[in-house]
């Protein structure tokens, strides 16, 4: 297992290559956040003529791999074992810094998960670097191969650019959502070194011997989502918004303030302290526009909001606004989306 790097910066820059990626899976597939960050990866690497490296571990990578090649990875670097088979933080980290000591990328991307929130700093202690944290864009210096990061701060009322002059990895963790999914490429291959290991015992002093994950809601997977605010003026009013997103064939999602309430629970919300989406079709009920919940969904494609305020901040990132009292147009809505898709045949859910 690997030592700690002394925190002085490295002499030669220039042997750092590369854009390496952790890749976060989950029941035989990489989560949307890492193919996102497979995907900016991509990107990077082109404009420096470099190649994207990605980094998993588990207990059977094999099919990790082969989807990690569709989306624009070059090499695939995999470590196996059963201690892999779920996430623990510190053998995970331990492993990952052995990686980035033997291969020493020059910019180093992991999704902002629980996961991915949970091992950049202790990867980052490890390797002597700093982290661009909850990064909304990235984009690359060619010349230099300086990575530059944008991250929000003060309530995401400005957007602050971050830059690592001296150390490597350049490392960054990102919000999920905060990027389009690239185009996968079906049978476009990348070369795999996937290495069986034993994990020493001092990394084990606990063992899994059971688990019961919760099941979480991902709204970033939903390709349209009507959420609910404040405006609702009591719990009941999201048996109307669950109604509306039914017959949408969506998924319902809430502002902070109400998740707070306990009207809803936390895996509903959308915002900067919440899920970061890119529906098709996002319905804002009720929320009156602050930006820390516009900040997690205005890249949505469409955006109607409903609200009895014609000043309500929503309006301006909204493509459609109807100043109506949501009790009164929502059931509307109901109605004559059930009269076209009775008309149509019916229609799937999306997600």
């Amino acid at each position: 297992m690997s030592k700690l790097i002394n925190c002085v910066p490295p002499e030669n820059i220039e042997e750092y290559k590369n854009v390496m990626v952790y890749v976060e899976h989950r029941n035989g597939s990489i989560v949307r956040g890492s193919l996102e960050m497979i995907g900016r990866a991509r990107v990077i690497a082109d404009k420096v003529n470099e190649k994207v490296i990605c980094v998993s571990l588990g207990d059977n990578l094999s099919p990790i791999a082969e989807e990690a090649g569709t989306y624009g990875c070059d090499i695939f670097l995999g470590a196996e074992s059963p201690e892999h088979r779920y996430f623990r933080s510190i053998p995970y980290a331990h492993k990952i810094t052995d990686f980035i000591e033997k291969y020493k990328p020059n910019i180093l991307l992991i999704s902002g998960t629980r996961e991915g929130r949970d091992l950049v700093s202790r990867i980052a202690v490890r390797v002597r670097t700093g982290v661009a944290a909850d990064c909304v864009e990235l984009d690359v210096e060619p010349k230099q191969r300086l990575l530059i990061s944008w991250r929000p701060a003060f309530g995401d009322k400005t957007i602050n650019q971050i830059l690592c002059r001296k150390h490597r990895p350049q490392t960054v963790s990102s919000r999920p959502g905060s990027y389009p999914v690239p185009e996968k490429i079906p049978g476009r291959k990348c070369e795999v070194r996937i290495e069986k290991v034993k994990l020493d015992e001092k990394y084990l002093k606990h063992r899994i011997v059971s688990r019961k994950p919760k099941e979480k809601l991902d709204l970033t997977k939903s390709d349209i989502i009507v959420s609910g605010g404040l405006g609702l003026g009591k719990p009941d009013g999201f048996k109307l918004i669950r109604e509306l997103a039914d017959v949408l064939g969506g998924d319902v999602g809430a502002s902070r303030p109400v998740v707070d309430l306990g009207w809803i629970p936390y895996d509903h919300q959308v915002g900067q302290t919440g899920q970061t989406v890119r529906a098709k079709l996002y319905v804002a009920a009720g929320i009156s526009g602050k930006i820390q919940h516009v900040v997690g969904m205005k890249a949505s494609e469409t955006i109607i909001s409903i609200n009895n305020d014609p000043d309500a901040g929503i309006a301006k990132y909204s493509d459609y606004f109807i100043n109506a009292d949501l009790y009164k147009a929502i059931p509307i809505m109901i109605d004559e989306i059930k009269k076209r898709k009775k008309g149509s045949g019916g229609a799937k859910k999306s997600s």
